[in-house]
């Protein structure tokens, strides 16, 4: 059966970057010739134990309060989070951190630790029980300000990026993100290198995240074990690295302290982190910084192209 190739102008896509060929490209180069950008980006987040109801989606797999998951959340931030600090510390790593801002006010004392050891704080909203389902521009809008100010209050930083709070961003968030200044979003994966992001107004990239190698994913939906965890994140790291010779590739390593912060699961996490930076041409970078990059050296010259090849 042949089946009819439909016409690209009636083709249903999200209308939020180009299609864009990975054989075609241009080459993209990383500071000092390195071949792949990594990046490491940890969820610091605050759930709600009795949170008010979103009518398109529950809070809590249980009726709330939900003691049992709540307490597991809060571990992460009880415990969790100071081992996972005391890895990176050890290790040299310089975590871009994907945050619920209530964090900041709820434990100070995790604000201050990250903002001593420098790490980049970008947005995964207020809370992560808050959702951005069912609201219009101006309250998108309202809730990019207020994260901004707490960012800025708290840690002197200014507001570099954005993950929508469980990934429940609306059709307009990409306008919204690029008129407030928001230079990347994670919230398309569509991609293992940064690309521009049709919008009307400003610059903004998508700036490659994953939900494959991501803990959540690999060790709780996948039930994989920490080995099977470790061997994931060596894999992507070997093809993207081996790709990357060819034209710049990014990796970003996504975790949770409340996931990667037990015990049993210490080792084989820092021995694959261990296995990534001890390549040469890897550039152990921010988010903010590798966003920088791209914006400042090819996405005037990839939007121009973009735009003339799918004219």
């Amino acid at each position: 059966m042949t089946w009819p190739i439909p016409d690209k102008d009636k083709v249903e896509t999200p209308g939020l970057y180009h299609f864009n060929p990975w054989r075609d490209r241009p080459r993209i180069e990383w500071p000092d010739g390195k071949r792949l950008a990594f990046w490491v980006a940890p969820n610091v987040e605050f759930y709600e134990i009795d949170p008010p109801r979103n009518p398109a989606r529950h809070s809590w797999f249980r009726p709330n309060p939900d003691v049992l998951h709540y307490g597991i959340r809060d571990y992460g931030n009880r415990v969790g989070f100071w081992r996972m600090a005391e890895m990176f510390d050890r290790l040299g790593v310089t975590a871009s951190i994907s945050l619920n801002v209530a964090v900041l006010d709820h434990f100070p004392e995790i604000g201050k630790a990250m903002a001593d050891r420098g790490w980049e704080l970008f947005s995964h909203g207020v809370y992560n029980t808050r959702y951005m389902y069912g609201m219009d521009p101006e309250q998108e809008t309202e809730l990019v300000r207020d994260v901004r100010d707490s960012i800025r209050k708290h840690a002197g930083q200014e507001l570099s990026g954005w993950l929508s709070p469980a990934l429940s961003n609306s059709p307009e968030t990409m306008n919204v993100l690029a008129r407030e200044g928001v230079q990347y979003t994670l919230d398309l994966f569509h991609d293992d290198q940064p690309q521009p992001v049709l919008t009307d107004a400003g610059k903004l990239i998508s700036l490659p995240y994953s939900l494959q190698v991501n803990d959540w994913t690999a060790l709780h939906t996948g039930a994989g074990s920490p080995r099977d965890y470790a061997r994931m994140i060596k894999a992507q790291f070997d093809r993207l690295y081996q790709e990357g010779a060819e034209s710049g590739t990014v990796m970003c390593l996504p975790l949770h302290p409340w996931m990667i912060g037990y015990p049993h699961r210490y080792g084989p996490l820092a021995d694959a982190i261990e296995y990534v930076l001890g390549h040469e041409g890897v550039w152990h970078a921010t988010a903010r910084e590798i966003a920088a990059h791209y914006i400042d050296h090819y996405y005037d010259r990839d939007l121009a192209r973009l735009q003339e090849i799918n004219a």
